[in-house]
């Protein structure tokens, strides 16, 4: 589940919190809880990055389609 500060992260704060957590993933050295607990977090975390991707390309395609459609009614 996505907390609400989850929500209010940006892309790029997400983003870098996400590579911080695959990074002590890689890292090893944490117990099993612990290493549970980061890949949860890095779950949460690329969920935020994906709805902020999905937002951008929504937004392209939509100016994208009115540029067409200026184009198509000059």
């Amino acid at each position: 589940m996505t907390s609400k500060t989850d929500e209010a992260l940006g892309y790029e704060q997400a983003r870098d919190e996400l590579i911080e957590v695959v990074r002590r993933l890689e890292a090893g050295g944490t117990t099993l809880e612990e290493s549970l607990a980061l890949w949860e977090r890095g779950e949460e975390l690329a969920k935020v990055c994906r709805r902020w991707l999905e937002g951008a390309r929504a937004r392209l395609d939509a100016a994208l389609a009115v540029e067409g459609e200026a184009e198509d009614g000059e």
